[in-house]
């Protein structure tokens, strides 16, 4: 599974765009959804080659301005998080893609085993788990009912100490690609009040990965004071009991 068709799928899942916007494909025997807006498209694929850069980076120097040398290094990625956003730019929702024990294998070997590594057929059965999880999701989330338009952002969780390696201006004369995140897109900017659910987790013998997604406090707690507002908006007032007033007596 590439990030690439689960970002897709995300969007189109949680309606961040109109429907209309996306056409059917599908991907290991599963049915996906994939944007057809040129720009979008172009979005996505640039931050998701970004991520691969930096799961496993090839950065080359000029040594003694003489000869080029290149060093692997081995990727400091902890996570990939799609954040879902309200026209405040309030999170609402992250998507985490958690990236464990990423195993450095020499760019000039690809012949190289790695033991108890899944077979690709076996690995295309787990992709496609993931996948299903992802068109199913929302069922098990509460609706995205907002004022407004939703946005999303791709956030590079680094691990401790870790900075970004791909390429900058200094080297290839490109803008780096990426840029601080705002804390309260990250999952370190959490608030207490959120929830995460599991959806899968997977060892492939090279890379463990587990997809979650968490509901922030903000938009648990929006939901809660909207159930309020329509209980009481229910609730009829008490009847003022009214005694039956006597008919007037005719003069005698």
């Amino acid at each position: 599974m590439t990030f690439e068709v689960a970002i897709h799928t995300i969007l189109y899942v949680r309606q961040i765009y109109p429907a209309d916007l996306f056409i059917r494909r599908k991907k290991y025997d599963t049915p996906v959804f994939q944007s057809r807006h040129p720009a979008l498209n172009e979005y996505i694929s640039g931050a998701v080659k970004a991520i691969g850069e930096e799961l496993v980076t090839a950065r080359f120097f000029y040594e003694a301005l003489i000869c080029l040398k290149v060093i692997l290094q081995q990727g400091s990625v902890d996570k990939v998080v799609v954040v879902i956003k309200d026209r405040e730019q309030v999170a609402l929702e992250r998507f985490i893609f958690s990236i464990e024990n990423m195993l450095q294998v020499e760019a000039f070997n690809k012949d190289t085993g790695i033991e108890e590594a899944m077979s690709s057929r076996t690995l295309g059965q787990y992709f496609r788990s993931f996948l299903v999880k992802l068109t199913m999701v929302e069922s098990q989330l509460i609706p995205l009912t907002v004022e407004g338009d939703l946005s999303f952002a791709i956030v590079l969780e680094l691990k401790d100490n870790a900075i970004p390696l791909a390429p900058g201006p200094m080297l290839f004369k490109e803008p780096a690609p990426w840029i601080p995140a705002n804390a309260q897109d990250t999952t370190a900017g959490t608030h207490e009040e959120a929830e995460l659910q599991m959806l899968r987790a997977v060892n492939t013998g090279i890379i463990n990965l587990s997809l979650a997604v968490q509901e922030s406090g903000i938009k648990l707690q929006r939901e809660k004071a909207a159930i309020r507002a329509k209980k009481a908006a229910s609730v009829k007032p008490a009847e003022t009991p009214v005694e039956p007033v006597e008919p007037t007596k005719p003069d005698s």
